[in-house]
């Protein structure tokens, strides 16, 4: 079968010739695909490198995988010299009476700023939200304005936003102010809790982190051995009682120096509680069932630790009608493992004189200062047994 005209004019001719050529390359091709033990001969540009020892692997076409973008990250800057500006570190010292400038990158940003400048900032406080920053401005700065500003990033969906708390930058800012060691207080007396299960912290704050500060007892007077591990300092949160006992307990105060200046805190007064290390868990027991007229004994009892108060309280069927709660409450010793002294609490509930109205669920709650816990017991009043005639 001809596939062209071969008598045609000498474009015709070119033509028929770039056919053929076109015929023979394919059928070449043909023969690479079909004939056994031979292979095609890749080009360099489609030849891919095996990361290990293996033979090279041939692609049609190299994949590229397109990198996410980074999520851009959140930078905090002070803004020093007329428009230059510098990435703050964990701390910086901006003089008393000079302007406090910080830029956080981010659309929008929430900042967080010392509790004394929330309550009242004399106007001094100035935050603005621009395109793609957030600016705090703080003029006439003084001592008390020292503590921790924190910027917040937001995510928002249409208008509703919250702060991305993982994404958040902060920085320690101290205002060294030449008359004032400590950061102002308006409490002569501080009351703080020594909690058994919480490390307890004296913020002596000092406005300057060259000042010396010492830990100090009132009575009987003596300085407190800061050894780092029962008791650290740290110059931007102050003193860290980090496992709280009773003979912490007492009115202990701070004396900071720098240079001729020597000063005095304000007062803490810590007090000794003796935290529960979990909520109680109760045990309640009573008779599944009783007689009308006879009397009825609810009790409801846990195990703690000596000394930690426990509290019960009660639901019972009786409440509906007014029935008034009648209870018995004890502490009782109980031996602890490893030498640990323990106590059992218990309350009894009593109702004298049964009657139909007190069938039902009994619940009783005991409290600690971790939590409560519940536990219940239903109670069936059974008709006055009948007595036989002799």
């Amino acid at each position: 079968m001809s596939l062209v005209n071969l008598s045609g004019s000498k474009g015709g001719l070119v033509l028929s010739v770039l056919l053929v050529c076109s015929l023979i390359f394919e059928l070449e091709a043909q023969e690479q695909r079909t004939t056994p033990g031979r292979k095609p001969k890749p080009s360099k540009a489609n030849v891919v490198k095996s990361t290990n020892k293996g033979p090279r692997s041939v692609t049609d076409k190299p994949t590229i995988r397109a990198t996410p973008a980074a999520p851009a990250q959140t930078f905090l800057t002070q803004v020093v010299n007329r428009g230059k500006f510098k990435k703050v570190g964990e701390s910086i010292s901006v003089q008393t009476g000079d302007t406090l400038e910080l830029r956080c990158r981010g659309k929008p940003v929430h900042w967080s700023v010392p509790s004394y400048l929330e309550e009242d900032d004399d106007g001094r406080l100035s935050i603005v939200q621009h395109e793609r920053y957030g600016l705090l401005t703080l003029v006439n700065s003084t001592g008390a304005d020292t503590g921790e500003y924190t910027c917040f990033p937001m995510y928002c969906e249409d208008s509703d936003c919250r702060k991305e708390y993982h994404k958040a930058v902060k920085v320690f800012v101290f205002f060294p102010d030449p008359q004032e060691l400590f950061v102002p207080s308006a409490d002569y007396y501080e009351v703080i809790q020594l909690r058994t299960n919480w490390p307890t912290v004296l913020p002596c704050q000092v406005t300057s982190p060259q000042a010396k500060v010492t830990l100090h007892r009132e009575f009987p007077p003596a300085e407190v051995a800061v050894d780092g591990t029962e008791i650290s300092f740290n110059v931007q949160k102050g003193f860290t009682i980090h496992r709280p006992r009773p003979y912490h307990a007492g009115a202990l105060f701070c004396v900071a120096s720098l240079g001729n200046l020597r000063q005095s805190s304000t007062k803490y007064m810590l007090i000794y509680v003796n935290y529960p290390m979990a909520p109680p868990a109760p045990v309640i027991q009573a008779s599944s069932s009783v007689s009308l007229g006879e009397n009825l004994r609810v009790s409801c009892s846990a195990v703690g630790e000596h000394n930690v108060g426990l509290e019960f309280t009660w639901e019972y069927p009786g409440q509906q009608i007014g029935r008034p709660l009648y209870t018995e409450e004890s502490i009782t010793p109980v031996a602890g493992g490893g030498g640990a002294s323990r106590q059992q609490s218990q309350s009894v509930l009593i109702v004298d004189e049964v009657r139909a109205v007190d069938q039902g669920t009994y619940t009783c709650t005991a409290h600690n200062l971790q939590g409560a816990t519940s536990v219940s017991t239903n109670v069936k009043v059974l008709p006055k047994a009948k007595t036989r005639k002799p």
